[in-house]
Parts: C-alpha cells; sequence; structure tokens
C-alpha cells in the first residue's frame, strides 16, 4: 500500500463524488469455491434419480419445509431461513478459466483457457467504483489473491486489484504485511506531513488557491490511510473471542470466513475468500473432483463437514451481529459437475474410483443477508440434475444483483482491453426473488 500514488487515488476519488457517484452502507462477500463443486452432492440433490446420477449422499430436511440440503451439511440445515437457494444458473464455458471469467465478468471469454478474464470482473469493478466515496481508511476490495483463477481486472488495470491477504488467518503467527508504517516511518511521514503543511501555507500566502485545500485534504487521507490503525484492528483477527474462532471452526477456511466478516463490518466493500486446499486427510486441493483427482464420496465426507462449518457460522454472525442488510453472502464456484458419475482410475490410486467432471449447464448458488427475503429456493433442475427446468437464470442476473446491493450502476461503461467503453454486464437484471 505503500507504494501507492494515493494523493492522487485519492483525487480520483474526489471526482468520484463530483459526478454523483454515490455508496450504499453496504458490502459482499464471496465466498469462491475454485474447482466447480457438485450441485448434486451440495444444494440439489436427486434422490429418485438413478444411483448412477445421485451418489452415495442422501438430502435432509433443512427448518424451511422443502428447502433440502445434502446430509454432509446439518449446520446449514439449522440456518436454511437465512439464506436462498439458486439452483437454476447456467452458462456455456466448461473450464475453469473460462467458466470464473464468464461468471464472475459477465462477458463470454474470447480466450477460455487465459488464466486472467478478458472483461473486467466484478471485484475490481466495485474497487474502481466505489473508490473514494467509502471510508479512506479501509481498502475497497480485499481477497486472499491477485486473482481468482479465470479473474482479473482487465481494461480497468492493475490499480483496482484486491488489497491482498495471502496467508493463513488460523497460524498463530497470521500477520498482514506493508498494512500499517513501521514506528520510524510513521515518524518520519508525520514529519513530511508537516512540512508539506508549512510549505503549503507559506505558498497559500502567495497564492491564495482553493486547489490548495484540496492539496492538504489529499495528503492528509493519505497519511491517515498510511498511519491509521481501523485497517491493523480489523485484521487482527485475534481479537476475537476463542469461542467464536472455535464456532467457524479452527482452519483456514473457517478462519477465512471470520476474517472475511470483519473486514467488511470494518468497512470493505468487497471481500473475496477462496475455499480451497482445506488440508485434511483424503481431499483434493480444490472442488475439482474428476476421478482422476480423487474418489468423490470420500473428499465429500472429508470436505463438506469443513465447509458447513465454515459457511454456516458466516451466515449465523452476519445475522447475530445486525449486519444481514448491509452484508451480502454468496458461495459459488464457477460451474458445477456432470449429474452422471463418470467413474477413472485415479491417478494416485491406480484403481477405479467415482467422480464428476465440469458442467456448467446446471449449478447451485447460495446466497445470504443483504436484507432479502431469505429461506427461498429460487429455480429448479431436471429430474437428474441436467440442466433448469424452471425459472433459468443467467450469472448476469446475479451480478446485477449484487452491483444493485452496493449501488453500483451495472450500466455504466468500463474501458475493454481495447479501451473501447462498454457496459459493467452486458445483459442481465436484477434477481426479483433477492429484492427487498
Amino acid at each position: 500500500m505503500g507504494g501507492l500514488a494515493l494523493p492522487d487515488l485519492l483525487r480520483l476519488r474526489a471526482e468520484a463524488k463530483d459526478r454523483g457517484v454515490s455508496a450504499k452502507d453496504t458490502s459482499v462477500i464471496l465466498i469462491w469455491l475454485q474447482g466447480g463443486p457438485s450441485h448434486m452432492d451440495t444444494y440439489d440433490l436427486k434422490p429418485d434419480a438413478p444411483r448412477e446420477y445421485r451418489g452415495e449422499v442422501s438430502p435432509i430436511s433443512t427448518v424451511v419445509p422443502g428447502l433440502d440440503v445434502c446430509e454432509l451439511l446439518p449446520r446449514h440445515s439449522a440456518v436454511a431461513d437465512r439464506y436462498n437457494l439458486i439452483r437454476s444458473i447456467s452458462h456455456g464455458f466448461a473450464n475453469h478459466a473460462g467458466g470464473a471469467g464468464r461468471f464472475l465478468s459477465g462477458y463470454n471469454p474470447s480466450k477460455p483457457l487465459d488464466p486472467l478474464a478478458q472483461s473486467p470482473c466484478i471485484g475490481p469493478v466495485v474497487s474502481k467504483m466505489l473508490q473514494g466515496v467509502k471510508d479512506p481508511s479501509m481498502p475497497v476490495y480485499i481477497a486472499d489473491s491477485k486473482n481468482v483463477y479465470g479473474g482479473g481486472a482487465a481494461g480497468l488495470g492493475d490499480a483496482y486489484l484486491p488489497f491482498v491477504v495471502g496467508s493463513d488467518p488460523n497460524a498463530e503467527n497470521f500477520k498482514v504485511s506493508n498494512l500499517s508504517l513501521a514506528a520510524n516511518l510513521r515518524d518520519r511521514i508525520h514529519d513530511r506531513s508537516a512540512l508539506l503543511t508549512a510549505l503549503d501555507n507559506l505558498n497559500r500566502r502567495i497564492d491564495n488557491n482553493p486547489l490548495m485545500d484540496s492539496l492538504d485534504s489529499f495528503n492528509q487521507q493519505a497519511v491517515s490511510l498510511l498511519t491509521g490503525e481501523k485497517a491493523v484492528a480489523a485484521f487482527d483477527i485475534s481479537r476475537e473471542d476463542n469461542a467464536t474462532r472455535e464456532r467457524y471452526g479452527r482452519h483456514k477456511w473457517g478462519q477465512r470466513a471470520l476474517l472475511a466478516r470483519r473486514l467488511v463490518e470494518a468497512g470493505c466493500s468487497f471481500v473475496t475468500m477462496q475455499m480451497q486446499n482445506p488440508q485434511v486427510p483424503n481431499g483434493i486441493g480444490n472442488w475439482d473432483i474428476h476421478a482422476v483427482n480423487g474418489h468423490l464420496f470420500r473428499d465429500n465426507r472429508a470436505r463438506l463437514p469443513i465447509f458447513d462449518k465454515a459457511v454456516a457460522a458466516l451466515i449465523e454472525d452476519i445475522y447475530q451481529r445486525g449486519l444481514d442488510k448491509k452484508v451480502m453472502v454468496i458461495v459459488s464456484g464457477e460451474f458445477g459437475r456432470t449429474p452422471r458419475i463418470n467413474p477413472q482410475k485415479g491417478t494416485v490410486s491406480k484403481v477405479m474410483q467415482p467422480g464428476r467432471d465440469h458442467y456448467p449447464a446446471a449449478m447451485s448458488v447460495l446466497v445470504a443477508g443483504g436484507g432479502m427475503q431469505t429461506g427461498q429456493v429460487i429455480g429448479s433442475t431436471n429430474k437428474k440434475g441436467e440442466h433448469p427446468l424452471d425459472r433459468p437464470l443467467d450469472p448476469n442476473d446475479l451480478l446485477a444483483t449484487i452491483y444493485r446491493h452496493l449501488g453500483v450502476d451495472y450500466k455504466r461503461h468500463v474501458p475493454d482491453l481495447n479501451g473501447r467503453p462498454v457496459p459493467l454486464i452486458p445483459s442481465g437484471t436484477p434477481i426479483a426473488e433477492l429484492i427487498t
């Protein structure tokens, strides 16, 4: 952060205000499931389908009649009245980079295998649109990596990439680098600030230019961002009591979810936390559970209880802390998995085992908070989970919903890779069931 030209950045923020851009006191947490979770094994089970489709897990009822989830998600069951399940989103890109780019930007990628999106994805867009209209002592966009695979800022430029928190919040030595200045640098910043003020006052005697007042303001805000304590406190997860940390789970996924809650509560607008590499026995790195990568059913039994605890605790906490109108939580990956199980020989196991392949024609997305009516199932798929049966939706409809929640006009234009202005999303309208 110390490398940013902060006074210049803050001037741009003031220009945003001059253009009439204003932000609601709202935030979004995106829990990103890199690799693509299986809708058939989490949120859209088909117990009456043939065994080669339904697999080994069964649905369980929840506190909401008619809303069932996987038996390995009992904590989800207890908080189902506080989220919605969208079961009818689909798109047409079946590789990881292309699927993520399509889902997060709203545009069909021209290079589906490129690990960087060719159109600006939602995090950088929010960063650009809301710079300067929120508290400057907190970054607008925070994530646990520079880019999700297939995401990126594209034509917006690297200035709108996130402030990155890459380490494990569950580690005893967890610390966010480059967030605050060392004491000696802090003193030097204050000394230089005092010097600038003195020089500005001298210049003002010579030329009483109103721009000088703005320059003072920009420099003061820059110093505040680098020397203030608000962001430092927000990232200090050790301030949470042990009971809260245990409720989320003392592992990377749980503590990332808890950190996300702390960050939006402190004023960050958009937080992306990835849940992959759970570091559990019999679990693969991400949600890409082809049979060659691992055993689908064993992976579910290892992975889903950890996921269940982290996500349910986040939802529960958002409501208990009165953040449910301010904060919208999205849980999704880039696509679903094939409804029909595809057994293959495992690369490591060397034996035939079950798995599911990439499948963008059907997927499930969890949405919580945001002041919306909850406890809903929106849309459905056919009896084998192959495609939307009713209320078919596009990822762009979800993007429009998120932008609306944040106070961002999704019809605004941003530059593409050639510098030409294009709409934030080429199509899509907010999902009516999610609008209050």
